[in-house]
């Protein structure tokens, strides 16, 4: 498998939610967005092009199985799926569950804040990571 020195995600130090040998799958710690995660392709390649076919469709079927274990735990307004890569090339998607009230919406997670949201808010959707976790788990059995 190619990995690249320096590489934070070639390097995979943050607790992981479940790894596999092609792709793992993370809850980001993000106090400000609970259910952040990300799929991150074990391989260092920077692009889905640079996937074989067949694991385009893994990976995409990665990223649906993540957004439906968000959509059922977190029960966003929005949910938020992209692939930058901008900062760190090594391919990775994000899932980001949205809501009305979160700092950004509608703007993207990474524009300037529009507002605060709530703590008791977010203490309530940080409460809901174990049941995540669960979920993840529950989906990603398959892809042993």
């Amino acid at each position: 498998m190619t990995r690249q020195a320096g590489c934070e995600l070639c390097e995979l130090a943050m607790p992981v939610a479940w790894q596999g040998e092609k792709f793992a799958v993370i809850v980001v710690d993000d106090a400000a967005y609970p259910g952040f995660c990300r799929v991150i392709w074990r391989e260092h390649v920077r692009e889905m092009s640079d996937l074989s076919r067949e694991d385009r469709l893994l990976l995409n079927e990665a990223v649906h199985q993540l957004e439906l274990a968000v959509r059922e735990v977190m029960a966003p307004l929005k949910v938020n799926v992209a692939s930058l890569g901008n900062v760190v090339p090594h391919l990775h998607w994000h899932v980001i569950p949205r809501y009305a009230d979160d700092a950004h919406f509608p703007a993207p997670v990474w524009a300037a804040a529009a507002r605060q949201t709530d703590e008791a808010t977010l203490a309530a959707r940080r409460a809901l990571l174990p049941a995540l976790a669960d979920a993840i788990a529950r989906r990603f059995d398959q892809f042993q």
